[in-house]
């Protein structure tokens, strides 16, 4: 997640570092409540050869309920524990899993640009970020809400 858009939703947090989920694939599958498109998913697949890079954050018991409310905790997402790694540390870790997907969804531009600032923010590897910036998106239809989204690059 873009440190500027988790920024704006909770105070405080702590950054630990980039880490590494093995076994999971970043698929934007994710049934939005909101406005119908694909949200972030990182979706096991049980493959060892895939895996999800990730900005892992100490969040306060408070300000996780809180982010909870603003990712869908039970509205589309279940948070789930999980094992991720970096440089031989190893953390137990907490991430937000799709209990509702459908593979023909396709996420707004606007909110892959949220992904790829956020790898960017956090130096992940170039051909990580390509693969970010290939992503298929499309344009929001809703010009306020995108102009609202990226404001916060501005």
């Amino acid at each position: 997640m873009s440190a500027n858009r988790l920024g704006k939703r909770i105070r405080g947090c702590k950054v630990l570092g980039v880490f590494q989920l093995d076994a999971h694939d970043l698929r934007f599958h994710k049934i939005s409540k909101k406005d119908g498109s694909g949200k972030c998913d990182a979706y096991f697949t049980g493959n060892d050869e895939d895996f999800v890079l990730g900005v892992l954050y100490e969040v306060s018991d408070d300000e996780k309920a809180v982010l909870d409310n603003f990712e869908g905790l039970g509205k589309g997402y279940v948070d789930k524990k999980v094992c991720v790694h970096s440089d031989g540390a190893r953390y137990q870790a907490v991430t937000y899993i799709a209990s509702e997907i459908d593979e023909g969804l396709v996420p707004y531009s606007w909110y892959v640009r949220h992904v790829i600032e956020g790898a960017k923010t956090a130096n992940f590897p170039d051909c990580y970020i390509e693969k970010l910036e290939n992503i298929t998106s499309k344009s929001d239809f809703d010009r306020d809400r995108e102009e609202c989204e990226l404001a916060i690059y501005m």
